[in-house]
């Protein structure tokens, strides 16, 4: 089980992205239009280095859904690869089964 502190801080970040989407869509879309005027366009740079860093997309982490572990996941799942396993042999995740041959 991973620290809650690291699960909270996570979410925090996933709210704050949601957040800022919007605003950091409309600034990139004025930086890659090259009909704008050079200024604007350095300006919308500034304002997008003035967003806060978490709310940068790229700062999110994939976690276990159930235990918070940051490695080894699964996003197809959403799940740990330990905690896949234990679901799988469950039988709770529909349609997936060990390989054997």
């Amino acid at each position: 089980m991973a620290k809650l502190s690291l699960i909270n801080r996570e979410k925090k970040r996933e709210t704050l992205v949601a957040k800022f989407a919007a605003k950091r869509a409309a600034l990139n879309a004025v930086i890659s239009d090259q009909s704008i005027s050079e200024e604007e366009r350095y300006e919308a740079r500034l304002k997008l280095q003035q967003l806060p860093r978490n709310a940068n997309p790229t700062r999110l982490r994939n976690r276990c859904q159930i235990t918070g572990r940051p490695r080894g996941v699964y996003s197809r799942f959403g799940l740990g690869r330990s905690k896949l396993r234990d679901a799988a042999m469950n039988g709770e995740i529909p349609g997936l089964v060990k390989a054997s041959w």
